[in-house]
């Protein structure tokens, strides 16, 4: 990348200052990076201008130049010179918070009342789960698993604790699963993990700082989330169309602005201030997931996916990709839920992970929605900088993800059978999915729309009138079915309710809906 202005030094560190000269050239030079002042692909002045320039010996420059190489922030090129390659999720390494303050803290908030309640519910014995965002467990292939697990037994010959970034066969084994979606990555920038709950858990303590802000779509399943509040965050909230995150709203809301033009059903966020020094960058980032979103099911579509990556490109704002459902896009679909094309062949959209040319991109992945939840296995895309950091709080934490559920992973992976299953899994979905909404349309027309989704779980239905969630969510109960309401997962009141055909079958779904419509209309004579 061509560097279009000379990158100028007009600042000196301070002698006298307690902080030690080598971290204040670290900072001094972080600060220009983030500003944008020093533009990524820039090359630095070499080692001895710099030294000339801050009036320091040539020993402290490559001292600082090297942990800025260890943050993944510059590279050296061989030949010519240092570049600078990251202006975002590299720049929150130096001076991180440690996850070791939080564990000695106990800083995990409760879930409000609602979401116990739900948690608590879905293991009592006669209740229809109609809002549940897990697989059917009589979806689970037994005879692949029975397959699986006797190779297990017969060639583990010991179970001790992984390496912190995870067992190399189950990275290499990832790596090359991302590949094929589109992200070109090394197993060295994979980071294995107890599922992505976890990886939010370690990026919320150990990248981001008290009082950040996390952007994230208006409804959103972070919202249901104590994770990031717990570690003293903020959550903003930008609204959606049929195409995903509204990126007009995003912008005005980076600008510090609390509407967006033309928009009428905008959250009201708090106002942030302009990234445009190092302390406002590390202060927001964005939270997305774009393909088969949870709660809404919409699938963000290729024009808004490269709108999305300018507009945080030009204001330097990280992405977090949620990539849990990827691989459960099934097609497009039309209102009235037929598909445009086979559910086993879709080819599933572009994760944003592959158009990030700057490292501004964490995607993270998940074994828990298309296979097993209990496998408790999850994933990072980053760079390798941040991989190595992760790594570190990961081995705090609980030493690494169970050794057995990584390998039985990775030789799904690798031995084809999961593409082989997705193929029927996702012939299932859509099977349940078009049922889903016929059902829908046969008892809730003319009360209420919804979303027809592309792939996933999740179907996002609105009542078009008031209705009062908090009732029908314990009359529904009363009735044996369980309600995921809409407020769990969103910044204001939003008449809504999140169905999801994942977890039971069309009669099921068809029984518990006919009970849900019954209530409704009750409540509203």
């Amino acid at each position: 990348m061509p560097r279009t202005t000379p990158i100028t030094i007009s600042w000196k560190p301070n002698r006298n200052a307690a902080t030690p000269v080598t971290e204040q050239i670290v900072d001094y030079m972080c600060r220009q990076i983030s500003s944008g002042t020093w533009p990524i692909g820039s090359r630095l002045p070499s080692q001895r201008a710099l030294a000339e320039a801050f009036g320091v010996n040539r020993s402290t420059v490559i001292a600082a130049i090297t942990e800025l190489a260890d943050y993944g922030i510059v590279e050296g090129l061989h030949g010519a010179g240092t570049r600078i390659v990251s202006n975002t999720w590299s720049l929150m390494l130096p001076g991180a918070p440690d996850w070791a303050d939080y564990v000695s803290s106990g800083f995990f908030r409760a879930n409000n009342a609602t979401i116990q309640t739900i948690n608590r519910m879905e293991f009592a014995h006669g209740i229809t789960r109609l809002g549940t965002g897990e697989l059917d467990p009589r979806l689970f292939p037994r005879a692949m698993w029975q397959r699986i697990a006797g190779e297990a037994a017969a060639e583990i010959d010991a179970i001790g604790y992984p390496a912190p970034e995870g067992m190399p066969m189950l990275r290499e084994a990832i790596a090359a699963h991302m590949c094929a979606t589109g992200i070109n990555c090394t197993p060295e920038q994979i980071l294995i993990t107890s599922g992505a709950l976890q990886a939010l858990q370690m990026i919320s303590v150990s990248l981001l700082s008290a009082g950040s802000t996390v952007i994230a779509e208006a409804p959103s399943y972070i919202k249901s989330l104590q994770v990031f509040q717990s570690a003293g965050m903020k959550l903003a909230g930008v609204p959606m169309d049929s195409e995903g995150l509204d990126v007009t709203a995003l912008q005005s809301l980076l600008q510090g602005g609390n509407s967006a033009p033309g928009t009428s059903d905008i959250t009201t966020p708090p106002a942030l201030p302009s990234l445009t020094t190092r302390h406002t960058t590390n202060n927001a980032v964005l939270y997305t997931i774009p393909t088969n979103h949870n709660p809404t099911g919409i699938t963000m579509s290729e024009s808004r996916r490269h709108t999305l990556i300018d507009c945080c490109v030009a204001n330097r704002l990280p992405i977090i990709e949620d990539g849990a459902y990827q691989d459960l896009y099934f097609g497009s679909a039309s209102t009235n839920g037929s598909s445009s094309a086979n559910s086993s062949t879709a080819v599933s959209p572009t994760p944003l992970k592959s158009l990030d040319q700057t490292g501004m991109v964490i995607t993270l992945g998940s074994a828990s929605k298309a296979l097993a939840p209990g496998l408790r296995i999850g994933w990072i895309v980053a760079d390798r900088s941040i991989v190595h950091r992760l790594a570190d709080v990961k081995m705090q934490m609980d030493y690494g993800a169970s050794v057995l559920s990584q390998w039985v992973y990775a030789r799904f992976l690798t031995s084809g059978l999961y593409d082989e299953y997705l193929v029927t899994l996702k012939r299932e979905l859509k099977r349940r999915h078009d049922a889903a909404i016929e059902t829908l349309e046969h008892l809730f027309s003319g009360m209420a729309h919804w979303t027809v989704p592309q792939g996933g779980f999740y179907i996002w239905l609105t009542f078009d009138q008031p209705v009062k969630i908090g009732r029908l969510f314990q009359l529904a109960l009363d009735h044996g079915v369980l309600l995921n309401p809409g407020d769990i997962y969103d910044f204001e009141s939003d008449n809504s309710l999140r169905l999801s055909y994942s977890y039971i079958t069309p009669e099921e779904f068809a029984r518990a809906a006919n009970i849900l419509a019954a209530i409704v209309r009750t409540i509203a004579a």
